[in-house]
Formats: structure tokens, sequence, C-alpha cells
């Protein structure tokens, strides 16, 4: 094959491109084994308690309010987490929160036990609250994560470790959620078990990574202030908003994956290990995708590359809206994770370029309230819209309204349209 070459983005020089450059430095490994094993473990625990929570109830609506009981708590610390993450030592935020993840999986684990009586007193409510708790520790991690991955990595492999991040996020996205329906089919104690094990790893795996310094801020600032600087230069950028809003919006109507228990049982007649399968498509098609991103930057014409991939997704979930085939409906949802994971990596690229040091962790919050909370404001949607339309009204409907977000967000956002991010110095 031969070689291409890509801007040296730190000194306008032309270096040799090597799709392996961020797997050769050591620490980098490290994270990306924590970031596997915990993915997987969310992943994985994404689907037991979907499936729980299904079995229950037998409502739509029941899998749309696991995302709201989620995502609300996490929108409201996102908009501190980020100023931690620019004032505490992001690795220690990290390993604290992830540790007490393991706390929240206990609980679950406990209440998935012949002997609990909680859920037969309750009812599903303390695995709301639970949901909650859980929310607030991805809060802070979605703002340390990526502003400390910045700090391990030098600025010419941004574009290199935003494509292998997502890779792994994408190969544990796969393997999670199949594993978690052949577990589940056993006993839900028996994947949350698993799950915990998982959760260990991960904080083992960070700890051989070394704590880095806090970039200096150019100025000193008020709490106020420094709570509202990410937002502020967020909605100043016509580039971040514009991609931040184009993948808000795609999520938002576009997430068909909250309804995937309801749609395996009434439309596909298909068990908990089926519903792993369809859980874990969309992560296959975005390894796949990352394999050829890796070797083929997105980088030129970015902007553009960004809108047709959006739209794409679009389509591809109004085709799996129409599916009544189970070996089709897979096909259709492998090629919606392919096409999200194109405006995946142009977007981490674009916040890591655009944003200076100092406000990492902050745009990082903001981008995983635009991003992170969508998903699970998105199942919420999906609930009501399911309950109303039908659930396959309602998945096509999404696909609609994410092809009319991309012809708005190429209109209104001619910079962002016209984006190449080889450009960005």
């Amino acid at each position: 094959m031969r070689d291409v070459f890509v801007l040296d983005i730190m000194n306008n020089t032309s270096i040799k491109h090597d799709p392996f450059a961020a797997l050769r430095i050591k620490e980098f490994l490290f994270f990306l084994t924590s970031r596997f094993f915990l993915t997987l473990a969310i992943q994985m625990q994404s689907v037991i308690v979907g499936w729980q929570v299904y079995q229950y109830t037998k409502d739509v609506l029941a899998l749309g309010l696991i995302g709201l009981a989620e995502a609300i708590p996490f929108i409201i610390v996102s908009f501190f987490s980020g100023h931690a993450a620019d004032t505490f030592n992001r690795k220690h935020i990290i390993v604290l929160f992830t540790s007490l993840l393991i706390l929240c999986t206990t609980a679950l684990l406990y209440f998935s036990t012949s002997t609990a009586t909680v859920i037969q007193t309750y009812g599903i409510t303390p695995i709301f609250i639970v949901i909650g708790c859980i929310g607030v520790i991805r809060g802070f991690l979605g703002a340390a994560f990526p502003s400390f991955m910045s700090q391990i990595v030098p600025r010419p492999l941004y574009t290199n470790s935003s494509t292998w991040n997502s890779t792994v996020w994408h190969v544990a996205s796969v393997i999670g959620p199949a594993a978690a329906g052949f577990i589940c089919a056993v006993s839900f104690t028996a994947a949350y078990q698993v799950n915990i094990v998982l959760i260990v790893i991960s904080v083992l795996s960070f700890l051989f990574i070394a704590s880095k310094p806090l970039p200096q801020k150019e100025k000193k600032e008020s709490l106020k202030e420094s709570l509202s600087a990410g937002i502020k230069f967020v909605f100043s950028s016509q580039l971040i908003l514009g991609a931040l809003s184009l993948d808000l919006f795609a999520v938002l109507f576009g997430g068909a994956v909250a309804m995937l228990p309801a749609y395996a049982d009434k439309i596909l007649k298909v068990g908990s290990v089926e519903l792993g399968f369809l859980r874990a498509a969309p992560a296959l098609g975005a390894v796949l995708m990352a394999l050829i991103i890796a070797y083929k930057p997105p980088t030129h014409n970015a902007g553009r590359n960004l809108l047709l991939s959006v739209a794409a997704f679009g389509a591809s979930t109004i085709l799996f809206g129409i599916s009544t085939n189970f070996y089709l409906s897979l096909f259709f949802l492998f090629l919606t994770g392919a096409f999200d994971n194109v405006s995946v990596v142009i977007r981490h690229t674009i916040l890591q370029l655009s944003t200076p040091d100092e406000m990492r962790g902050r745009v990082a919050a903001v981008n995983s309230i635009f991003i992170g909370s969508s998903n699970e404001i998105g199942a919420f949607e999906s609930g009501v819209t399911a309950r109303a339309m039908g659930l396959k009204p309602s998945v096509v409907f999404g696909g609609i309204m994410t092809i009319l977000v991309v012809a708005a967000a190429a209109k209104i956002a001619p910079k962002l349209r016209r984006l190449n991010l080889n450009s960005i110095k």
C-alpha cells in the first residue's frame, strides 16, 4: 500500500501517516485497556437492565424511563464535572467514580438475587434510583476521560487517537451486548457478577497511567465564571456547536436501540440471545468503519463527510424500522453504527483541535450534555413515540427527522459544511 501523508498540525509540516501511531504510546494502551473494560461493562449493564425492566413491566415506556432516570442527574452534574476536570487531578476523578460504579452495580446485583425483597416490595423504583446514581458517575467520567486522553497523546495524533479510542469503544460495544444476551439467558445475577469483574479490571488498568499536571489557566476565574466558560466557548464556535447539535438531534431522533428489547419481542419474535446480537450490530459496523478510517482519515472535506454520514445513519434507521426480518434488521443496525462512527471521529477531532488545554474538561462536559445525555433522552423520546405511534412508525419517524436535521444543519452552518480538518492549525 502506498504511503499517504497528513499534515503535522503543530509544526505545519508533512509527516508520513502511521495508522498505528497512537498505539505506540504505552500509556495510551493502558488508557484504551481501561476504556475497553469499562465500556464492556457499561454496554452489558445497559442490556441487562433493559431486559430485566422489560421482563418485569412489558412496557416500552419503562424502557424510555430508564434513559430519563440516567439523563437528568447526568445533565445536572455535567455543569460541575467539567469544572472539576479542569480543577482537580483527572486521573483521581476517573479512578474514584469508576470505583463508585462498582458499588452501584453491586446494588443491581443484590436486586437480582432471589433473596432480595426490594423489588417485590417497591417494584422497579430501586433500579431507577441506582440508574440515577450511575448518571451522576457518567457525568464526571464524561468530562474527565476525553480531557485526560488529550494529555496522553501529542496534538498531531489527535485524529489517530480518536479513531482508536472510538474503535475500542465500539469493539467493547460489540462484545458487551452479545455477551450480556447469553449470560442473561442463564441469570441476571450471573450477568451482574461478570459486570463487576470487568469494572474492577478497568480501575486496575488505569492505575498504570501516571497522573498528569493540570494545564495552567490563563486567568483566575470565579466558580460561576468557570462553570459558564465551557458553554460560552461552545456557543461561540459555529464548528463545535454545529457538530454537537447535529449529533444531538441525530441521536435524539434516530436512536432505535433503546426500543430493541420490545422490538425483539414484539416485531422480530426473538429472545435475549438475539437481542444481544441486535445491540451489538451497530458497534460491529462502527468497528469495521474505524479500521477504514485508521488508514484513510475523513479529515479532508470533513464537513461534507459528517453531513453525509449522519444522513446515511438516518436512512439506515428508516430501513431498520421497516424491516420485519431478523437478519435484515441486523444488517441495517450494522449500517447505522458504520455511518455513525464517521461522525463520531470527526466530532471528537474538531473538539480536540479547537479546545484550549485549560478548558478541555468543561468543553468535554458540554459535549457530554449534548451527546451523552441525548442517548438517554432519545431513549425516553423513543419510548413516548413508541407508546403513541407504535414501535415501527416511531423508528421510521426518527430516521426521517434525522435526515431533516442534516438538511437544516447544512443550511444553517456553512462553516461546518465547508470544514476541512487538515487546515485547522
